[in-house]
């Protein structure tokens, strides 16, 4: 496709991540917008890099290196990063004591649940310290989608969970690839979000603050403004990436 250009990069290896960014800055290349969208799910136990739980490092650590290591070609006179998170983020936050499930057994959906939690604070935080310099920070949820994401649930269980039927027809409920792509590409370029930041957003719309029994919304473990800045001093620390 003319003017598109695509280069390898792999989220679990930060030299590919880092090799990535320096030729994109070095290229003089100015940026106005990153969707942070690749991922993984609910994967048996992999450890990558210095034995990360590979969910959270390729989730959240390495979009995390990338954008702080792109930060130098963003255009200063404004530029979105939107970081793809779930629905799932309400199934764990942040295990401050065992991020990377080096003490207790692992759960496959837990691990799942707190990379998505990281990517909503990851926006939470970038948008603040981001926006001195044009930098404006969302994160979205795009519902339920079956792509090749399901890669690691059974088909059997998926069946089971009503997400598809014997004939692999999705629910009803499930979105169509391009409705689960709208609100990311609503948060990246609609004006009705100029002037703000840090936001969950979800069916093209800012989120809610999550209630009990209600469906979607954003869970509030998920926007609090310390666990948010921990986390960037946590995946800072651990990338070794520049922290401006």
């Amino acid at each position: 496709m003319p003017g598109v250009e695509v280069v390898a990069m792999d989220l679990s290896d930060l030299d590919s991540v880092r090799s990535f960014a320096r030729g994109v800055v070095d290229r003089g290349t100015t940026i106005g917008l990153v969707i942070n969208s690749a991922g993984v799910m609910a994967n048996p136990l992999t450890r990558v890099g210095p034995g990360w739980e590979s969910q959270f490092a390729i989730n959240h650590l390495g979009h995390f290196a990338l954008v702080d290591l792109l930060m130098p070609a963003f255009d200063t006179g404004g530029a979105r990063v939107v970081s793809v998170s779930s629905g799932a983020h309400a199934i764990s936050p942040i295990r401050w004591d065992d991020i990377h499930f080096t003490r207790r057994e692992y759960d496959p959906w837990v691990a799942y649940g707190q990379s998505k939690t990281a990517n909503v604070l990851f926006a939470v935080q970038l948008d603040s310290v981001g926006r001195s310099l044009g930098v404006r920070a969302f994160s979205v949820q795009p519902g339920s989608i079956i792509t090749p994401l399901q890669r690691h649930i059974p088909r059997d269980q998926q069946i089971e969970m009503r997400w598809i039927d014997g004939d692999g027809v999705p629910s009803p409920e499930f979105k169509t690839p391009a409705q689960g792509a709208a609100t990311a590409v609503w948060a990246a370029t609609s004006p009705l979000l100029e002037g703000r930041g840090g936001e969950y957003c979800e069916d093209c719309d800012i989120a809610p603050l999550a209630k009990e029994g209600a469906p979607g919304g954003v869970a509030a473990w998920a926007i609090d403004t310390d666990s948010a800045n921990e986390l960037w001093a946590y995946s800072a620390d651990a990338t070794r990436a520049k922290v401006n």
